[in-house]
Order: C-alpha cells, then structure tokens, then sequence
C-alpha cells in the first residue's frame, strides 16, 4: 500500500469504455511525516476522495481486487482515506 495525498482530477474524454464514470485522481506520495515525495500516480477513486486528502493506494493486481474494478485496465486504486497515521519506533 502506498500513503498519498490528493493533487488533483484527470479529465480524459476519450478512454477505455470499461473506464467510463470512474473518478481519476492524481496521487502524490508522502512521506510517513506527511512530506510529499517527488513522483506522482494516476488512481482510480474507489471511496469519494477529495482534495488534498490523504489517501491509501494499492497497485498492481491489488488495484484491480478493489471493489468495483474487477477486469478494468487499472494499476492504482485509492481504498481508502486516511484519518490520522501514528508512527511508534
């Protein structure tokens, strides 16, 4: 699972019908201390994430086990919206 935040939509009129009314959301990783990280990633919104949320991510095989998205062209899906992330060493 990756931790990202929310850096905005994907608008692509054309795509794969199998795509059609899925929400695309740009995905910044961060850091467990909420610092973001220099990539980026394309999601699939699987729980009504916003703006600026922190979001959990899965890739892969996993992204397409996510609900709603089985058989879709997918390689990252948002599973989850992050309350809070406590790190204890």
């Amino acid at each position: 699972m990756i931790i990202g935040r929310i850096i905005g939509n994907i608008v692509a009129t054309r795509k794969d019908p199998r795509l059609e009314g899925k929400k695309l959301l740009l995905v910044r990783p961060i850091t467990l201390r909420g610092e973001d990280e220099n990539n980026y990633l394309v999601a699939v919104d699987t729980v009504g994430a916003g703006y600026r949320e922190k979001v959990l991510v899965v890739s892969g095989s996993s992204a397409r086990m996510a609900e709603g998205l089985k058989d879709m062209p997918v390689d990252a899906a948002i599973v989850g919206i992050i309350d809070t992330v406590e790190v204890t060493d």
